[in-house]
């Protein structure tokens, strides 16, 4: 019989379905004896538990109305107090774009800061207790490991390039269309010297996807001088101002606004002399052209990828985890020469 109901898995028993339920849940409430002989009937049987259905029964059980608001977790493990000042906007973004698009879908979404304060199986009892089976997980400055969750009761998404312990899905910005559509509009506003600035811990991230498609657009473009990146584990100006006097570029691409004191101090007049472009809008607070990579909207596509999965009953570590970019947006700013006097 495929997937029996669990009406059908008591009579089979002679079991109420209440009894039957608080078993599958391991409900103190039931004895041992009887709790493995439902859990040995059920495994027989091929039941399949849907968490989300068992969601819906305890949220109209407690709200007694019968409006039903299934309950997601946006997971931050580095917590505020670890991560870069400059990197909050964009955190605070990711969160508010989930959290929107899981309210126009009918779930809530609830914040959990793991931090050095939780370990990962109070979180696991945690999520459980609260019938949350769906995990959206914020960016994290190293290599997180999640495999002491129990995965065969969650699903998750992740707001990053890399994650392998486990490997779930993900979804982030298209870093390497993005440079290709920065690098399009600076040779269009006569730039021919672009020079790149990054963070080395960065880079190696997003697996060099920024650094790959800006050697390679001067690869094909003739018109841009072929300048050596400058790619360091520390963004500091005594690493930032050798660089710029060697190389000369007439714009720079960088996440980090303070360059352009920097430049200024090397004699450059922005935007008179020299540009600057911001590959991260939302790591200043300095008015520059650059561009939005739009945290807002990957965080509510993140969260429609999360309940799709759970619509579909897929709780586990993905057989093939998959990855869904999503472009960046240009942002006019007065960093940049206007495009008339190109």
């Amino acid at each position: 019989m495929p997937n029996p109901s669990l009406r059908e898995l008591a009579r089979t028993l002679g079991l109420s379905h209440t009894t039957v339920s608080e078993a599958l849940r391991h409900s103190p409430r039931v004895s041992e004896p009887t709790r493995e002989r439902v859990l040995s009937a059920a495994k027989a049987a091929g039941y399949h538990a849907n968490p989300l259905a068992g969601a819906l029964m305890s949220e109209m059980r407690r709200s007694r109305s019968g409006t039903f608001r299934g309950l997601l977790a946006i997971l931050d493990l580095d917590g505020p107090d670890r991560r870069p000042v400059n990197a909050a906007r964009y955190h605070r973004e990711l969160t508010l774009g989930a959290s929107t698009r899981a309210v126009e879908l009918g779930f809530k979404a609830e914040s959990f800061v793991l931090g050095q304060q939780m370990s990962m199986s109070r979180l696991n009892s945690i999520l459980l207790s609260r019938g949350i089976h769906g995990v959206f997980l914020l960016p994290v400055s190293e290599n997180p490991d999640l495999s002491q969750l129990d995965w065969t009761r969650f699903a998750g998404v992740y707001a990053d390039y890399i994650i392998e312990r486990p490997a779930l899905h993900s979804v982030c910005s298209d870093h390497y269309r993005s440079m290709m559509m920065v690098l399009q509009k600076l040779q269009a506003l006569g730039y021919r010297r672009p020079g790149l600035v990054l963070n080395r811990h960065h880079d190696e991230r997003l697996l060099h996807r920024w650094e790959a498609a800006f050697q390679t657009y001067q690869n094909h473009h003739q018109a841009f001088a072929r300048l050596t990146p400058l790619i360091v584990p520390e963004i500091v100006q005594t690493a930032f101002t050798p660089w710029f006097q060697t190389t000369k570029p007439d714009v720079v691409l960088c996440h980090r606004s303070e360059v352009i004191t920097w430049m200024e101090q090397c004699g450059a007049a922005v935007p008179r002399t020299h540009g600057f472009c911001c590959l991260n809008e939302m790591m200043n607070v300095v008015p520059c052209a650059g561009i939005d990579l739009q945290p807002r909207l990957l965080g509510a596509r993140g969260v429609e990828l999360l309940i799709a999965q759970l619509h579909r009953n897929e709780y586990g570590v993905p057989e093939h985890p998959t990855t869904t970019t999503l472009p960046a947006c240009w942002v006019d700013g007065p960093t940049l020469r206007p495009q008339s006097k190109a």
